[in-house]
């Protein structure tokens, strides 16, 4: 169980920052025995795949924090964070024999693909009523809780259940608001 909660973790991680869970998930397979990575999702830990991850991952925190270009940005990793999710969700399920690759990569797909809508749908309103200024901060808030979910999902798999549950609640409170006022 606690390797389906990690799964489902790091896969939500990535529909917020693609690059800092592969990263984390990378270097902590590679120098730790926090996590192992078998065949083929391995390949995180090689030296030239974390320093691509570092490079890619300094580019999307920096232009995650420009109004209008975040929007951008937000388009292109609409591919990319879900395709992250689908490797990670089935990278960490490693543990669960019984689950399909397949379902896995689903799995993971659908779950960050899920996060990165939920993202890319209050940016703009972010955006909007902040004029661009509270896009900095937004998105270093949505840098912070993707590194923490992942360490989390990592380290207190559990813990990813009880974060879930207080999200949706945040998130069901936040819609009942907003439909009020319309």
């Amino acid at each position: 169980m606690t390797g389906l909660l990690a799964a489902f973790g790091l896969a939500a991680a990535t529909g917020l920052n693609a690059y800092l869970p592969l990263l984390i998930v990378g270097a902590l397979a590679r120098y730790t025995d926090l996590i192992t990575l078998k065949s083929p999702w391995s390949a995180l830990t090689h030296p030239v795949v974390l320093a691509v991850l570092v490079v890619l991952l300094i580019i999307e925190i920096t232009v995650d924090k420009i109004p209008a270009v975040d929007t951008i940005n937000d388009v292109i990793q609409t591919f990319i964070r879900p395709a992250a999710g689908a490797v990670l969700f089935a990278a960490s399920s490693n543990v669960i024999s019984d689950m399909s690759p397949v379902l896995a990569m689903v799995c993971g797909l659908l779950v960050a693909g899920g996060v990165h809508a939920a993202k890319a749908t209050v940016r703009p309103g972010v955006t909007a009523t902040t004029a661009g200024l509270g896009n900095p901060v937004v998105s270093a808030v949505e840098d912070t809780v993707s590194g923490i979910t992942t360490l989390v999902a990592i380290i207190i798999p559990a813990l990813i259940l009880v974060i879930f549950i207080v999200i949706l609640y945040l998130f069901v409170r936040w819609r009942r608001k907003i439909s009020k006022r319309n």
